[in-house]
């Protein structure tokens, strides 16, 4: 059975990386940000330790 607690919804996730919805649509298209759909409604989902990972990753730099 999946937590939902580790998950983030798409708005929240835009926020958080300081982009807009639409972007987080197309890196999930490409790949670069892969979302989670949930079962019963179909909202992208997004892991917060994967958007700990990518900052993480941007500020690197």
């Amino acid at each position: 059975m999946t937590n939902f607690k580790e998950y983030i919804k798409v708005k929240e996730a835009s926020e958080i990386l300081g982009v807009s919805v639409m972007t987080l649509h197309r890196w999930d298209a490409k790949g670069k940000l892969k979302s989670f759909r949930h079962p019963i409604n179909l909202y992208r989902l997004y892991k917060k330790d994967e958007l700990e990972k990518l900052l993480k990753k941007i500020y690197k730099n």
